[in-house]
């Protein structure tokens, strides 16, 4: 097996990619000149609340299954196993407590920011705080997003990297720009169905290539891919059932539970049980993405397993492995590489357009609005020229990766290790009264460093890979002498699996948090402004019940008592 002719794109394949993005650009200028045409910051960011569940669905799921994730996920399980399927458990575990606990919050406050809500039951520095972690999150992450699907496209298909960030890059800031949330969720379903179509070309192609579906399994199991067994409580091995599924819905809970960009499109339709349904819906529709993803990595794994591409140098990284088996099984289908590389782009068209109007609403509510007094008439064009810089400002980011080197890494890591924390300082405040400020800030501010320094503590053994083979290659080539890796010599805390960091940053949070404010005495918000008790409205909803029956109860106490003392002073 040669390594592919890089001038594998045709008329057809252009046309189509071609096709994709102007077809997202069409959807921008036509929300931009039709209903409310955008004048309206109600409009613009939340769709006017008033979008039908299908397309908020949708892009749930669109918004974080970023090309990254396509192109990992199925070399996760090509060199590691299927057992990384086993975290979609996890999602429906943890959809109805989203869906039950957070969400019923964030929908009764009807808050464009989702940091206001910090401030609300806590105070302005925390707000400040978690947003500015947040807008470093998102821009680091996104940055990435852009760069990373470019580079693998170039050095498998040859198409050059600079077109691929600045078509990519301009497109999304052009649409999202223009059109608003509604732009960014119609186009979301345009985009996910690429991608759907990229992964299951994929998976029907490598199924004909060994002779049937079944057939995939069959030597998949051969392989030693279908591990899901692994029941182990060790928490330095790398994927277990616990890992997956504990982490697995710690993480989707800081994404779907809490994360802003989530809660935004949450808040655009117009009752809380349409947007329950929502959630409930981007559950499976982003499962049947992820495990046709696994299958198409188990795929590739069956047509490459006597000869294996990373090993023999066809590939560079292990990244690149489905982009390859595109080019080097696929291009007689005249177009299908471009369909497929459409699904690739338009996987991080929905991830950018996404951040572009989610940090247009913070930037706006958590920092301009705090800072300054802006014309009402002014604030819609500010927001849109908001989401236009930050679309910029992903660009700039994606050709300044090119210089980072490993801190490409290092930034994806930062993505995972900061939601645990951040989802433990909501949790603060939605499930308990007696948290405060200062210890919801010593907690998130010292679980961050902790989950930081798990992440990036060196050195660190690397995940072992299961076996591959290169005997059925049509040319000469050796399996690498590997010095077995004792880790044992590494240092603990580094060998954790980087699935508990989310629920190490929550739990680390959670009991910080409960510790300072015990011990550090703080007025609350509502004391502050002359209230005695809390809004229920900033608890989760069997806290806030609990809450409204205490405060109708002292509130009849306190009538009664003034009651006696009106009679007593009578008499």
């Amino acid at each position: 097996m040669s390594a592919p002719d890089q001038t594998v794109f045709g008329i057809w394949d252009y046309v189509i990619m071609a096709a994709t993005m102007v077809a997202s650009v069409a959807i921008g200028l036509y929300f931009r000149f039709t209903g409310g045409k955008q004048k309206t910051n109600e409009e613009y960011l939340l769709a006017d609340r008033n979008m039908s569940i299908f397309p908020v669905a949708v892009s749930l799921m669109a918004s974080f299954m970023s090309a990254i994730t396509l192109l990992g996920v199925s070399a996760e399980n090509y060199y590691y196993g299927m057992i990384f399927v086993v975290i979609n458990i996890s999602y429906g575990i943890a959809t109805p407590i989203a869906t039950q606990l957070f969400l019923p919050v964030f929908f009764g406050l009807q808050k464009t920011s989702t940091y206001e809500y910090l401030e609300l039951r806590f105070g302005p520095h925390l707000r400040l705080l978690a947003s500015l972690t947040y807008t470093l999150q998102m821009l680091l992450y996104n940055g990435i997003v852009l760069y990373a699907p470019a580079i693998v496209l170039e050095s498998v298909t040859g198409l050059n990297r600079l077109v691929s960030i600045l078509v990519v890059g301009l497109v999304c800031t052009f649409y999202s720009t223009l059109g608003g949330m509604k732009a960014v969720l119609f186009t979301d379903i345009l985009q996910s169905l690429l991608m759907f179509f990229a992964v299951f070309s994929v998976v029907i192609f490598a199924a004909v290539e060994v002779g049937g579906f079944g057939e995939i399994f069959v030597l998949a199991k051969e392989g030693g891919r279908l591990n899901f067994t692994n029941f182990s409580v060790d928490p330095t091995e790398r994927h277990t059932w616990w890992s997956l599924i504990i982490g697995g819905m710690f993480t989707y809970l800081s994404l779907y539970g809490v994360n802003h960009t989530q809660v935004q499109r949450l808040l655009t339709v117009s009752t809380l049980k349409r947007s329950q349904i929502c959630l409930w819906w981007a559950w499976p529709v982003t499962s049947v993405l992820s495990i046709s993803t696994c299958l198409a990595g188990l795929g590739i794994y069956a047509v490459y397993r006597h000869c294996d591409p990373f090993t023999t140098g066809e590939i560079t990284a292990i990244d690149q492995l489905m982009p390859y088996f595109v080019v080097n099984k696929m291009r007689n289908a005249p177009g299908l590489a471009g369909l497929f590389v459409a699904g690739i782009f338009s996987a991080s068209l929905s991830t950018i357009s996404s951040a572009c109007n989610s940090l247009a609403a913070v930037t706006l509510h958590d920092y301009v609005g705090k800072w300054c007094t802006v014309r009402s008439s002014y604030v819609p064009w500010l927001t849109k020229l908001m989401a236009c810089v930050y679309g910029l400002v992903f660009l700039a980011l994606a050709f300044l990766a090119e210089h980072l080197g490993g801190v490409l890494q290092a930034a994806l890591t930062i993505f995972g290790a900061v939601g645990g924390p951040l989802l433990g300082v909501f949790t603060l405040g939605m499930f308990t009264t007696f948290a405060n400020e200062a210890g919801a800030s010593v907690g998130l501010v010292s679980g961050m460093a902790l989950t930081l320094w798990m992440s990036f503590g060196s050195p660190r053994p690397g995940p072992p890979k299961l076996p591959v083979q290169v005997d059925g290659c049509p040319f000469n080539a050796t399996l690498p002498n590997l010095t077995p890796v004792d880790p044992s010599d590494y240092f603990y805390p580094y060998r954790i699996s980087y699935m508990w960091t989310s629920p190490i940053g929550f739990l680390w949070v959670m009991v910080a948090g409960s510790l300072v404010s015990l011990i550090w005495r703080q007025q609350q918000p509502w004391q502050r402004a002359g209230h005695a008790y809390p809004d229920p409205a900033l608890f989760t909803p069997p806290l806030a019940n609990i809450l409204r029956k205490r405060n109708q109860y002292d509130h009849k106490s306190a009538v009664q008592c003034e009651l006696l003392k009106t009679i007593k002073s009578d008499d």
